[in-house]
């Protein structure tokens, strides 16, 4: 369902915006529970935050379990447009700390995918050891994924990411698109893509599966633990 201010209609066919949805469909079809997408953003500020905004509401349109809602920009957020899927229960919104800030496009329309994902299934995405070692984690720890579209590699970081989050109250998981904002890759050294940092220290560069990204998330808790 998509925001009541949207009077928006499904998108013609033959339109890049109706073949991404169909790209994304044999995948969103059969979510088990509601996801509703939060977009941080000025439709007008950018052909990404406008472009981001059309695929919001034409997924909020094409899919019942999916809703939106729209937010003007804030200060917090140095980078437009941002992202967020929320899970609900009932009328409970349930804010898991996943994030994708620019616009997921290329590859990383399956980044898109598995955020949706990761909140409708709540957790159970990621392998039953991942969530066992989780239990044992008692710190705060930020990942933040630097990808870009043309990342081939990315989606699949990207999954383990949001998985963590919604698995783990103290995690959170951002995506940030290297190619909209280059800055962000140059912040940390980025030559190579993908590269996860976590809590701003460790840094795991290239292709990574869910053991070595959780290895290096215990890694990171035990420092932030002698610091």
């Amino acid at each position: 369902m998509s925001d009541p201010s949207n009077n928006s209609e499904l998108p013609e066919p033959g339109t890049v915006l109706a073949a991404q949805l169909a790209e994304l469909d044999p995948f969103l079809r059969q979510l088990p529970n509601p996801v509703q997408l939060h977009y941080w953003g000025l439709e007008d500020a950018s052909p990404e935050e406008k472009e981001a905004l059309r695929l919001c509401r034409a997924l909020a349109d094409a899919y019942d379990v999916l809703s939106l809602r729209t937010f003007s920009r804030r200060a917090s957020y140095p980078y437009y447009p941002v992202l967020g899927f929320m899970g609900l229960d009932g009328e409970k919104k349930i804010d898991y700390g996943l994030r994708i800030i620019g616009l997921p496009a290329g590859y990383q329309l399956t980044s898109l995918i598995a955020a949706i994902q990761a909140v409708s299934f709540q957790g159970v995405t990621l392998e039953p050891v991942t969530r066992i070692k989780l239990k044992q984690l008692q710190t705060d720890v930020k990942l933040e994924l630097i990808t870009s579209t043309d990342d081939e590699a990315g989606p699949a970081v990207a999954k383990t990411l949001f998985g963590l989050a919604v698995a783990h109250p103290q995690v959170k998981s951002y995506v940030v698109m290297a190619n909209m904002f280059p800055e962000a890759a140059y912040r940390y050294s980025a030559y190579t893509l993908p590269h996860l940092v976590i809590n701003g220290r460790i840094h795991l560069s290239g292709p990574a599966d869910e053991d070595q990204i959780v290895r290096h998330v215990g890694l990171a808790a035990k420092q932030a633990h002698t610091t």
